[in-house]
């Protein structure tokens, strides 16, 4: 069956809601014949309609490599999901996130499509082992899981049943290519690639928030600023809607027996029953007017302090002396002292390096001060002294957040548990490194790959910010990932595969 990549002239895309018309304006564009069914039959010639349309906006834009009404023309509409299939080289399923219905759908194309045809189901959280077991021959049905909306995102999962033919997965990744998009292999395990990887960011920041160190938008402000993300996690959990989210936290945690890594937040299940899913119906962690999400402006800051500044940063103080503010040499009584944190708290910072506690505000270094300053405040900080700090932070013209200081610097704890996460999918070889930073750059929109963005920031600082995570709470949920400690020890990048036995065979 080799080049069947390259034959595959005739597809049937089954299932014409959002999903299902994306694929098909994908394939009918990238030549392919496409076949639409759905079990509403009136839905067919709506989803025609759809996809003749966006087909026609993009020719007016000049983005369509051939005449419109030739693309068109390879949309055909089909009686039923189940109608005759003689010359089908592929069926792709995009109906609803249910194993029965999906199984009984391939059970019945199994009797009416030719051997030689190959299934493949868009299913973003359901085995696709499981979707196979009900086959005669489990081996034809391989997971492309595509991303929305398909024609713009141009990640494709891969994913192999445990049956899946051994020729089928790289067959799959090349006519993903052929058809113009970036595909990627992943194993079969809960969440594929991408759901997976994503828990990094948002099961941290619910943490943050089950802790009450900051406002959703705190947070939001923090991530987009100091990470660099488009999208905040409450933003994005918002746009995703609660609802969804819950549900694939959820059942990515059970799908791994309550790995602690993964454990969802107590947070979300009372929020899904009251209804506050997001974008979707106007409140979520934020409310939204018109479509339009509202926030809160930020608090002023203080004005610039006459009081005396000391920090250890030479950084940090630099930025504060061309800011015009007082910086002295030393902790002097009369000084604000600002402490950089890396991986602990302000306060156990500031009682291992001999501060007066109740002058010490926690500051993260992390983003080296760039675009948005966070600033700690612990329960013993005078308020006079923590005004100052602010306001010393604050004459640098950069925002500045202040939260409560906890086990670590929020933007640290987000980034630790993003790349943590993706560590344990490389190290448990549910993709390869590159194929992970691949997945997370393109679907979840990051500015750079997981383990790309470890090598850039320093794996021993990512384990320092965990293990301080761990002494600080025992919390298992903070365990650096083996692949992380390895590489470390062994002064590799966290992008490395490294040396494995197979490399001793050749």
């Amino acid at each position: 069956m080799t080049g069947w990549a390259g034959k595959v002239g005739r597809i049937r895309v089954i299932g014409t809601g959002v999903m299902g018309r994306g694929i098909a304006q994908l394939a009918a564009t990238a030549g392919a014949t496409v076949e639409l069914a759905d079990a509403q039959p009136e839905a067919v010639a709506k989803a025609v309609e759809y996809v003749g349309g966006m087909i026609g906006k993009l020719a007016a834009k000049g983005k369509l490599a051939e005449d419109p009404q030739a693309v068109t023309g390879r949309l055909v509409p089909v009686d039923a999901p189940d109608a005759p299939a003689d010359g089908v080289d592929l069926v792709i399923e995009a109906v609803r996130e249910d194993l029965a219905t999906k199984q009984a759908l391939f059970a019945g194309l199994e009797r009416v499509c030719p051997q030689e045809t190959i299934f493949a189901t868009n299913t973003s959280s359901l085995s696709v082992t499981e979707i196979a077991a009900g086959l005669a021959d489990p081996g034809r049905l391989v997971g492309l899981h595509f991303f929305n909306p398909v024609p713009l995102m141009r990640l494709v999962e891969v994913v192999p049943g445990a049956r899946t033919h051994g020729w089928l997965p790289g067959q799959a990744l090349e006519l993903v290519r052929r058809w113009g998009h970036e595909p990627v292999l992943a194993k079969d395990a809960p969440g594929f690639l991408v759901n997976h990887a994503g828990r990094g960011l948002n099961t941290e920041a619910l943490q943050i928030l089950a802790e009450a160190l900051a406002e959703p938008a705190d947070v939001d402000r923090i991530a987009r600023d100091v990470l660099g993300l488009k999208l905040g996690p409450f933003e994005l959990l918002d746009l995703t809607g609660l609802d969804v989210s819950h549900a694939v936290l959820e059942s990515i945690w059970s799908g791994f027996h309550g790995d602690p890594r993964l454990r969802p937040s107590w947070l979300t299940r009372p929020r899904v029953a009251a209804g506050l899913f997001g974008r979707k119906n106007g409140e979520g962690f934020y409310t939204y007017e018109d479509g339009q999400q509202q926030v809160a402006a930020e608090p002023a800051a203080p004005p610039k302090p006459s009081s005396p500044v000391f920090t250890a940063d030479e950084h940090l103080a630099r930025l504060l002396t061309a800011a015009g503010v007082h910086v002295v040499s030393d902790a002097y009584p009369d000084a604000v002292l600002l402490v950089p944190l890396y991986g602990e708290s302000t306060v156990d910072a500031a009682t291992r390096a001999g501060l007066t506690l109740d002058r010490v505000a926690g500051v993260d270094p992390l983003g080296g001060y760039e675009r948005r300053l966070t600033m700690a405040v612990h329960p013993g900080l005078d308020p006079a002294a923590g005004r100052a700090a602010w306001g010393a932070l604050a004459a640098t013209g950069r925002p500045v957040t202040v939260v409560r200081d906890g086990p670590a610097p929020i933007a640290q704890r987000l980034l630790a548990s993003i790349v943590n996460t993706a560590c344990f999918i490389a190290g448990q070889h549910l993709a390869t490194p590159s194929d992970i930073d691949t997945a997370v750059r393109l679907g979840l929109g990051y500015p750079r790959g997981p383990l790309a963005w470890g090598d850039l920031v320093g794996g021993d600082v990512v384990l320092r910010i965990l293990h301080g995570l761990t002494a600080a709470t025992g919390d298992p949920r903070y365990r650096p990932s083996p692949w992380l400690t390895e590489r470390v020890a062994l002064g590799l990048p966290l992008s490395s595969a490294g040396t494995t036995p197979a490399d001793l065979l050749s």
